[in-house]
């Protein structure tokens, strides 16, 4: 397959593989809604007190399927119910529905109060108020109601949902004005269960299409594009932030080798639009990592079978990860460079690097745990450095209280570019702690999609030295 076509196929996949998920995961949502439906299985709000002055609280309209939709379908929508209750225990209220039309001119010229919307968290009502000056006639002496209740207590209305414009009046049933009540609302429909089973199936129908061909398009990239030959790059002058096996004494160095060279001529101000720039980059790597994500499960099936994480998909997810970290480098995580960074999965010349050596085996044990079980030290650690929480203690409640900030690893990089701005040197000594905070993680990240069996070592590796 030629590098157009693997990308073509990437594409689709990836789209179609996203889209199929969704949906999926709206048909999963419906069905078990429709599961857990209770009072008499009905979907219901919570009970709120709504309180107006004028003679009547009219809901906006409801519209069901639309004008010009037949008045009777050939299938049952759903039930509406409607419970209202006065505040004052001697108040009788009136509850209806009925056509939009003859609410409209059932209320024309009477000082009324039009229901907006409603926020919930925390319960805030909208209202808007149609001044008038007509006194209606008892609601419970018109004949133009779908349904209603009226008397003293809870009253309960039910509606099956027919095609049309509607709205809900509540209003004191002596038709005075000012009334105070609490309302709930309540839906019940037999389609919920078969139509989040159709959503289902749809979404699964999809995703059966987009995964197989995000695969084929990444294995097809893995093999054109290899970004793990080095033949592929250009020469790289200068020291790359890559420790030696000297360095790291009698230490072997870890197959996970992320690199990165501090550019001398960096820009002193280019670092405020770094981010703005690496724009087109983050939309990409947006769907580059669903494909990652993807394949990282196939590579689980594959070395839990046959011991082997297939090389074409190998390629792909190291080409993710050389991607990512060139656009880190470049805008966010290091800031180490105003070369703006290449379109591509494989090795360039580019100042940054990541170097994930193929493994010839891999443990089928290791890999029903090593992604989460094994790794719980380390991603305590790469969330200290790359999370955003902060704690605080409040002294009033006694408690911890989580609240946002720089992570560890932003706060270093905001130090040196600040550094950068006013002396025009970026510090070489906290580029080098900012590599190696990065080398943690790309470790930690690499080990975590099943790439090595090797543990990997609690240590930054800051030596600048080839």
């Amino acid at each position: 397959m030629n590098r157009a076509g693997a990308i073509t196929m990437l594409v689709i996949g990836i789209i179609l593989s996203i889209l199929g998920s969704t949906i999926a995961a709206g048909g999963v949502a419906v069905a078990w809604v429709a599961s857990d439906q209770r009072d008499d299985g009905y979907f219901t709000s919570a009970t709120e007190r709504y309180a107006v002055a004028t003679y009547a609280l009219a809901s906006p309209r409801l519209e069901a399927f639309g004008e010009g939709t037949a008045e009777r379908l050939p299938f049952d929508v759903g039930t509406l119910r409607l419970r209202a209750a006065a505040s004052d225990p001697g108040g009788e209220i009136f509850i209806g529905i009925a056509p939009q039309d003859e609410v409209d001119e059932y209320l024309a010229g009477v000082n009324h109060t039009v229901l907006r919307d409603v926020d919930f968290d925390p319960f805030r009502p909208v209202y808007r108020n149609i001044s008038g000056s007509a006194t209606p006639e008892a609601p419970g002496a018109q004949e133009f109601w779908a349904a209603s209740a009226s008397g003293p207590g809870e009253q309960e209305l039910t509606w099956n949902i027919a095609a049309g414009n509607w709205t809900v009046v509540v209003m004191n049933a002596d038709a005075s004005p000012g009334f105070s009540a609490d309302l709930q609302a309540g839906f019940r429909s037999e389609l919920i269960r078969p139509a989040g089973a159709a959503i289902l199936i749809i979404g699964l129908v999809v995703l059966a299409i987009g995964l197989p061909l995000l695969i084929v398009g990444a294995m097809g990239l893995g093999r054109n594009e290899d970004p793990q030959d080095p033949s592929r790059a250009g020469p790289v002058p200068g020291p790359l932030a890559e420790p030696s096996s000297a360095a790291a004494g009698a230490t072997a160095p870890y197959p996970v080798h992320l690199m990165g060279r501090l550019d001398p001529g960096i820009s002193r101000w280019m670092w405020l639009v770094k981010w703005f720039l690496a724009i087109p980059h983050f939309f990409l790597l947006f769907f580059l990592w669903f494909a990652f994500a993807v394949i990282s499960i196939v590579a689980w099936f594959a070395i839990l079978i046959t011991g082997r994480y297939p090389r074409p998909l190998f390629n792909f997810a190291v080409g993710v990860m050389r991607w990512n970290w060139r656009v880190a480098f470049y805008a966010y995580a290091a800031a180490g460079t105003d070369q703006y960074p290449p379109f591509t999965l494989a090795r360039t010349n580019y100042p940054a690097d990541v170097v994930v050596e193929y493994p010839d085996h891999l443990s089928r044990g290791l890999v029903l745990v090593k992604s989460w079980l094994l790794l719980i030290p380390h991603l305590l650690i790469v969330s200290a450095i790359t999370g955003t929480a902060t704690w605080g203690w409040q002294l009033q409640s006694g408690e911890y209280d989580a609240t946002g900030g720089l992570s560890l690893l932003g706060l270093l990089v905001l130090v040196a570019v600040v550094t950068l701005l006013f002396t025009g040197k970026y510090p070489r000594p906290l580029f080098a702690l900012i590599l190696g905070l990065n080398r943690w993680s790309y470790r930690v990240l690499a080990y975590g999609a099943l790439m090595r069996d090797e543990y990997p070592p609690f240590r930054l590796d800051q030596d600048t030295e080839t």
